[in-house]
């Protein structure tokens, strides 16, 4: 079994990270994985890319290929991105015009919005999408998740990014139920 996962939005939201802790999250549960990123000249503002291949055997190609899950927060990456998914599923913010010729199936969730209103600040955005994606995907354990998220955000905010990977977990519930 092999999973690939592109994250995509603008500079600044996190996703990055976002990529770091879903792999860490692999590895934690005994899987291989392995993260590749890459963001415009301007870093915050302009587009950035993570992606996170996930498999139980031996990752030969760290890039992803076909992926099967994209999760796209803005229009600029749903566009770039979507129109090369061939297969899989697109998870996007629900602020994303979405295209019905792209042919993928597509969850729209209110990420930004969750982050912003049920979590209480919206630059933990990436860790509401993280949950989603994870939720989604089913890949890693809600345990794995945690711990990754622990081990990789900043000190002092544990507490709050816990709360915002709960509350995309509970968006993907909804989504997938």
């Amino acid at each position: 079994m092999r999973v690939e996962f592109r994250l995509s939005g603008s500079g600044g939201q996190g996703l990055l990270l976002a990529g770091i802790v879903l792999a860490e999250a692999a590895i934690v549960d005994g899987k291989n994985a392995v993260q590749t990123q890459s963001y415009g000249p301007e870093a915050r503002g302009g587009s950035s890319k993570a992606e996170v291949i996930i498999s139980d055997e031996e990752i030969d190609y760290p890039k992803a290929t076909d992926p099967d899950y994209l999760l796209a927060l803005t229009d600029d990456a749903y566009q770039t991105y979507g129109s090369l998914m061939k297969k899989g599923t697109i998870i996007t913010d629900s602020s994303v015009k979405l295209d019905p010729k792209m042919g993928v199936k597509t969850i729209v969730l209110p990420i930004l919005q969750t982050a912003r209103e049920a979590v209480g600040k919206q630059v933990v955005a990436n860790i509401v999408a993280l949950g989603a994606l994870g939720g989604v995907s089913g890949i890693v354990s809600r345990q794995a998740l945690e711990q990754s998220v622990l081990s990789r955000v900043p000190k002092g905010t544990g507490e709050l990014n816990l709360k915002a990977l709960a509350a995309g977990l509970a968006l993907a519930e909804k989504a997938i139920s």
